[in-house]
């Protein structure tokens, strides 16, 4: 059977890879007195909360299960509407929100709305693998820019005025990041958007971590700088709404009808339930248990970073958000004599039961050192993983 050159071009998700191996281990120790410690995916231990549990289930008894529209249910998207206007002070229409099945879908139907064969789009480097997957299954180029620590890893307005070409059509930002929870200062943002604007290019920000943010300087949606950035969320992170697999984009409104189009006969329309169920997550109860176990995540980073710093595992840029430490392993690789994050993931999995994800699924400057933990579990877990990889490390 002959595969196609795109498919041929996705590189495995190595997350996955490792998580494969480490639930093999953790079936085999599962009994012992060290069993799995998995820091290795970005999921949040908590599940949706109970109002949107319950409102799931009124759903499927209520038998309102059938399709919605394409861009999601209209009481839904007047509801994250009113949540950008509470919660982050920007006025986005509910008629600019495309509820889509994920963020996943969001950024598909972006990419496949946008993107023709041979276009290019500028990626920071080290980023989230999938991103650049989707950029490559609508035939066009990712193009990863190396980024630094004193650039908090994140593109900057003279690196985008480096790379661009004529073929360039754009850049595709996250803000915070996945791997290293670190977002984009607002001036920055803006002196990018500002340049890609005047080039005809499009500015495209995954903005699926902007609940989980910790620091008020960056914690601000890409949304208030003008209504032609379009930005993907999700109700995975903040609203701990995973596998429920439902998500949003804020598009300008010319684009509306476009990914409307795209949308209805890819995917119908997201899930009904989920949608039922999401509209319980901006219940006041709902949003005051999001910002409870938001205050959780803080605690989780500000105990768990100094704590890898302390063992030679350093962190070059304190994270702001999300629920990632993005560690400098080249000091851990030397005391354990293997080569790279690559092998010092599987003798971290094997020797002290703690399962984290290596660099090489985020790019290629420098990732090969970088090893990312998830402090996405609970604080307990996170203190007996610290006494594993001291005990190993000492």
């Amino acid at each position: 059977m002959r595969i196609s050159q795109r498919a041929q071009h996705i590189e495995p998700f190595y997350v996955m890879e490792v998580g494969k191996a480490a639930s093999a281990l953790a079936a085999q120790v599962a009994q012992s007195d060290r069993p799995m410690i998995f820091l290795n995916i970005g999921e949040p231990d908590f599940t949706a909360p109970p109002l949107v549990q319950q409102a799931a289930m009124r759903a499927i008894h209520d038998g309102r299960t059938q399709y919605t529209p394409a861009t999601g249910l209209p009481e839904l998207r007047e509801c994250i509407s009113a949540w950008y206007r509470s919660q982050l002070g920007v006025t986005v229409p509910a008629s600019r929100i495309v509820v889509t099945a994920g963020a996943s879908a969001a950024l598909q139907l972006a990419c496949l709305a946008l993107l023709d064969p041979g276009d290019e789009v500028l990626m920071s480097d080290p980023g989230y693998p999938c991103n650049r997957h989707f950029v490559t299954a609508a035939d066009a180029t990712a193009v990863l820019v190396p980024t630094t620590a004193a650039e908090r890893f994140q593109l900057s307005a003279d690196k985008v005025l480096a790379a661009w070409n004529p073929r360039t059509r754009g850049v595709l930002l996250a803000s915070p990041s996945n791997p290293t929870g670190t977002s984009m200062a607002p001036d920055e943002l803006r002196r990018i958007h500002a340049l890609v604007s005047q080039r005809g290019g499009i500015t495209l920000v995954d903005e699926i971590y902007l609940g989980l943010s910790h620091d008020d300087n960056y914690g601000q949606t890409a949304l208030a700088l003008d209504d032609q950035i379009i930005s993907i969320n999700s109700f995975s992170k903040y609203f701990h709404m995973t596998g429920w697999r439902l998500g949003w984009m804020v598009v300008p409104e010319a684009l509306v009808a476009v990914i409307e189009r795209l949308a209805q006969n890819l995917f119908i329309c997201p899930s009904t339930i989920a949608q039922y169920a999401a509209l319980a997550c901006f219940e006041s109860d709902s949003m005051a248990e999001f910002e409870r176990r938001r205050a959780e995540f803080k605690a989780r980073r500000d105990y768990f970073i100094p704590a890898l710093n302390a063992l030679g595992l350093k962190v070059p840029v304190m994270p702001d958000g999300a629920f990632y430490a993005w560690a400098d392993c080249t000091a851990a690789c030397q005391k354990l004599g293997v080569n790279g994050s690559w092998e010092l993931a599987f003798e971290l999995m094997h020797r002290a039961h703690v399962a984290v994800t290596p660099g090489r699924d985020f790019g290629h400057a420098e990732t090969g050192h970088f090893i990312r933990f998830s402090t996405a579990n609970s604080m307990t877990q996170l203190h007996s993983a610290i006494d594993r990889l001291k005990l190993l490390l000492a």
